[in-house]
């Protein structure tokens, strides 16, 4: 799993560039357009939102796990519905942004959690933690579906049998290349480049081999009840946050400013963030990555082997 330093790199580095783009509650994962991308990026986020709350069944007044919490996005609407939310992040910076609203967040690996932790919930939802759940060194040494198959069994435990698990995730698409000619160095634009500039993006962390891999690892413990795919959506999300970024405020320029000694000192850093390259964009466009929301229900009797009629 990608470490506490690596999510830092990532989401506590760009935490106050991204609340000054994206509002203090803003979302890191693909919103929900559903074809019709005359919605604004903040309607499209609402309609996942609630689309979420739908799925998980939670009544007004029961609780909600959020695994990888962001910046707070999804616990903001399950309070305003009446529910309450515990989220988790590995996150500093997501941690202190949340604090700033009342929201309950803790510091925490989203895998370590047992009901002994927060108790039994009524529904979990993750949007977009599974990304970081398998590092490439795990993937290399042939781990992955353990690491997967033990996350699923622990969220099992934390929601009671008929319990719903709302799971939104990036998985590897169908031209996905081999790992080993995944390189920032090969030539520019070729896939293995633009997939060698995602992993300086997100260091540590290796997707799902494709949604089947998911829905695999679940299916001992939850039966799926839909999924989603969500390429064509994240796009445009990715596509309204670039715009977002672009909008000048002077406190962003002060921001950037004190970024100049990342650029300076850190390969790393230059590649992730000012490559003058959507990576992300391009994977998605050319089918390298593909984009999943899988609704899982708890079985009644998980006991950690397949059953049929799953």
């Amino acid at each position: 799993m990608a470490s506490q330093a690596e999510v830092d790199f990532m989401y506590t580095l760009t935490d106050k560039l991204f609340r000054l783009s994206m509002g203090d509650l803003g979302d890191f994962s693909g919103a929900k357009y559903d074809g019709d991308f005359s919605l604004s990026l903040r309607q499209a986020q609402a309609r996942k939102h609630a689309y979420v709350v739908e799925q998980l069944r939670v009544p007004a007044g029961g609780r909600v796990l959020d695994l990888g919490c962001g910046w707070g996005g999804m616990l903001a609407y399950v309070r305003g519905r009446g529910i309450r939310g515990v989220g988790v992040t590995l996150s500093t910076g997501q941690l202190r942004a949340c604090g700033y609203h009342g929201l309950e967040v803790h510091l925490l690996d989203a895998r370590t959690l047992t009901p002994e932790t927060f108790g039994v919930f009524d529904g979990v939802v993750s949007l977009g933690a599974f990304e970081h759940f398998c590092s490439t060194e795990q993937y290399r040494a042939g781990e992955q579906d353990r690491i997967y198959s033990d996350f699923f069994r622990s969220v099992a435990a934390l929601v009671p049998p008929g319990g719903r698990f709302f799971l939104q995730t990036m998985v590897f698409g169908k031209n996905m290349i081999p790992f080993e000619e995944v390189d920032v160095r090969a030539p520019r634009l070729s896939n293995a480049h633009v997939l060698g500039l995602l992993g300086k993006t997100f260091p540590g962390s290796w997707l799902p081999q494709g949604d089947g891999q998911v829905e695999r690892c679940a299916q001992p413990h939850f039966r799926l009840v839909e999924k989603e795919n969500g390429r064509r959506d994240y796009i445009e999300t990715i596509r309204q946050w670039r715009a977002r970024f672009a909008r000048f405020h002077w406190r962003k320029s002060l921001l950037y400013l004190t970024l100049i000694p990342w650029y300076a000192r850190s390969a790393d850093f230059r590649h992730a963030f000012v490559s003058g390259i959507s990576a992300n964009t391009i994977a998605f466009e050319r089918e390298l990555l593909d984009h999943f929301r899988f609704v899982f229900e708890r079985r009644e009797d998980p006991t950690g082997e397949p059953r049929n009629g799953g």
